[in-house]
């Protein structure tokens, strides 16, 4: 993984160049892990903001806290690491001036990704300096995944895989959600650990699935990202799994989403699923490389307007590091689709603030259509232990 971020912040530094930047400063946790190799746990959240400074023709240089320092240069394979304390002279206002430099030229950022507090620090310090926005070369780069990022991510599906069985074997009558919640950390945490070793950079890699479980049952469904709750279940209830913030490994983040019936399904109900199973199914059968990104939208949409249904959820979104990158399976969305592509795909509908449809999947783009990247049937799930 090391040395491919290497190569890639080659590429970046190419892209720089040729772009006429003179630095880039990347603040974003998704793209200093993409470019750097690391992430922390402690991030600007707690007023500690990390830095990638990098310059076409120089070295890259980490800007980190000082409690965090040993971890980073364990973790990554930049060499030149500048230290900042919480107070004194050393506080991260000063190192990144010394870093930058009184007359640092052209400057880019992620404008949409950059903290409220570096963007007042640039005011104060730099005034009229233009930030550069160099989001979209990132997100270029980041569009295609390597075969060695696939890998993780079907690493990061078949832990989602064993969340989502743990999570159908603890639902029953009677039991508050919150149970179900807790077997899917639990099964999620098993099947990541065994993956991983105790050696080189694997080490700093937690096993842990966190994070609220998104769970929505009975009436609640059409809720959508709802958490958990001490509501008990009942005989006839939906009850929806989302696992968008929880289905990741190695930074890397999928979407996954199932819907299951308490013994029983009504009619309605099972109409309202059905549809949103075939319009994701739709949506998965069209996507191959050379089509648009609004094409895959509008798949599913034809779909839903056949069995009499409207969603004004997009369909899809592109997946990797970040929660959401680029493309968007969405009208409006002229992306090409090229081999190498993840994306997460979803099928959901809303029916008067009463019923909810819902399933997601991860595919990665192939040469000739798309695999999966999670599996779990694909039908009406009626749990009945």
């Amino acid at each position: 993984m090391l040395e491919e971020a290497r190569a890639r912040t080659k590429k970046f530094q190419s892209n720089l160049r040729d772009a006429g930047i003179d630095i880039a400063v990347i603040t974003d946790e998704s793209s200093i892990a993409y470019l750097a190799g690391f992430w922390g746990y402690l991030s600007v959240e707690f007023g500690r903001p990390t830095f990638l400074i990098v310059r076409p023709d120089d070295e890259p240089v980490i800007i980190t806290p000082l409690m965090e320092s040993e971890m980073v240069s364990a973790m990554t394979w930049v060499e030149k690491i500048m230290t900042w304390e919480d107070a004194g002279a050393h506080r991260w206002e000063n190192v990144l001036k010394s870093a930058l430099g009184d007359r640092p030229g052209r400057v880019a950022v992620e404008v949409g990704a950059l903290p409220a507090i570096v963007r007042n620090w640039f005011d104060d310090q730099l005034p009229g300096t233009k930030l550069e926005d160099i989001t979209s070369e990132l997100g270029a780069m980041r569009m295609i995944k390597s075969p060695r990022e696939i890998e993780v991510m079907r690493q990061a599906g078949q832990i989602g895989g064993a969340m989502m069985a743990a999570a159908e074997n603890a639902l029953a009558e009677g039991q508050p959600e919150y149970e179900a919640a807790l077997a899917v950390i639990n099964a999620g945490t098993r099947k990541a650990a065994g993956f991983l070793t105790a050696k080189g950079w694997d080490a700093f890699i937690s096993p842990m699935i966190h994070n609220l479980q998104i769970m929505q049952s009975g009436r609640d469904t059409s809720m959508v990202h709802r958490r958990a709750s001490v509501k008990r279940l009942e005989k006839g209830d939906p009850v929806y799994f989302c696992f968008c913030n929880m289905t990741q490994f190695k930074l890397y983040k999928l979407g996954f989403d199932r819907m299951f019936f308490i013994k029983q399904v009504s009619d309605e109900a099972a109409q309202v699923q059905q549809a949103a199973i075939a319009a994701q199914q739709a949506a998965i059968a069209a996507i191959r490389p050379g089509v648009t990104a609004e094409s895959i939208a509008e798949a599913a949409d034809e779909i839903y307007r056949a069995g009499g249904f409207e969603t004004g959820y997009r369909t899809g979104r592109s997946i990797g590091m970040a929660y959401l990158e680029s493309p968007e399976l969405k009208p409006g969305d002229k992306t090409i689709l090229q081999p190498g592509m993840t994306f997460a795909v979803d099928g959901g509908i809303s029916v008067d603030g009463k019923l909810g449809g819902r399933i997601g999947d991860s595919i990665v783009v192939t040469e000739t259509g798309c695999e999966y990247l999670t599996d779990y049937p694909r039908e009406l799930l009626v749990v009945d232990h």
